[in-house]
C-alpha cells in the first residue's frame, strides 16, 4: 500500500486557498512545469501520519467550465491527473456563491473534501454554518477552519487520511438537470463510457459534450493518442 499522495487545491479567488497551501507545506514548495503545458503549477510537500503527501495550488475559478486558461488548467488536472484527494476551498462569508464550484467537483470526482475556510471572518457577521447538515446533503466530508488562525487544521489533516485510506467513503451530491437534458445525457452515456472507460468520468463528460466543450475533446484526443502509441 502507498504511502504517498497527491491533494489538488481547488477554489474560487480569495478563499484563503494560499493561506492554506502555505500553512501546511510550510517552506516545502516547488514550481514545476504539468504535463506539458505552458503554465507553471505551485506544489508543496508535507507529511501526517507517517504519509507523504504532495500539494498543487490549482489556480483559483469560479468555474471548471473552461471559459478561460485557469479554468481549463484546474479542471484538466482533476479529470486526467486523478488526484487523490480534491480539497474544494469555500469562503465561509460567500458559501452560496463559492458552492458552484463545489458541486462541479463533485460531477468530476468521489474523492473531494470541502473546507469552509474564513470562518472567524463568518461567525463576525453573525454566520452560522451547520456543516453536519451539509455533510448529509452533500455526501462528502464537511470541515470548517480558520486557515489565518491555524483553527481546524488538525481536523482537516484527520480528514485527508481517513479518505485516502478509505476510511471515509464519498457519496457526492450529483445534480438532476431538467428532463431533456437528462434524456440526452442518457443517450450519450453508452458512447461516452465505451469511448472512454472507466477512467474518466461519464456523466460529467456527458454533460460537458452537450455543452459543446471544444478543448476537452481535444485533451481526451490526446490523452488516448498519446495512450494507444
Amino acid at each position: 500500500m502507498t504511502n504517498s499522495y497527491r491533494i489538488a487545491l481547488a477554489g474560487n479567488p480569495n478563499t484563503g486557498k494560499s493561506t492554506i497551501f502555505n500553512l501546511l507545506t510550510g517552506l516545502k514548495q516547488h514550481t514545476g512545469n504539468w504535463a506539458g503545458k505552458t503554465v507553471d503549477l505551485k506544489a508543496g510537500t508535507f507529511s501526517f501520519k507517517d504519509k507523504q503527501y504532495e500539494m498543487i495550488d490549482l489556480p483559483g475559478t469560479y468555474s471548471l467550465f473552461s471559459n478561460s486558461k485557469d479554468e481549463e488548467i484546474a479542471r484538466d488536472y482533476i479529470v486526467f491527473e486523478k488526484p487523490d484527494v480534491t480539497l474544494v476551498i469555500l469562503d465561509a462569508t460567500a458559501l452560496q456563491r463559492n458552492m458552484n464550484l463545489a458541486l462541479q467537483v463533485m460531477e468530476i470526482t468521489d474523492r473531494l473534501i470541502i473546507c469552509i475556510n474564513l470562518i472567524d471572518e463568518a461567525e463576525k457577521l453573525g454566520i452560522k454554518i451547520n456543516e453536519k447538515l451539509l455533510m448529509r446533503r452533500l455526501g462528502v466530508p464537511v470541515i470548517k477552519v480558520s486557515a489565518r488562525n491555524k483553527t481546524g487544521i488538525p481536523m482537516l489533516l484527520d480528514t485527508i487520511d481517513r479518505v485516502v485510506t478509505g476510511a471515509i467513503q464519498c457519496t457526492p451530491y450529483q445534480l438532476t438537470y431538467n428532463e431533456e437534458t437528462e434524456e440526452k445525457i442518457n443517450l450519450l452515456l453508452p458512447m461516452v463510457q465505451q469511448i472512454a472507460g472507466n477512467d474518466l468520468p461519464a456523466r460529467w463528460l456527458a454533460l460537458r459534450l452537450l455543452d459543446g466543450d471544444k478543448s476537452l475533446l481535444q485533451q481526451i484526443e490526446k490523452k488516448m493518442t498519446k495512450t494507444e502509441v
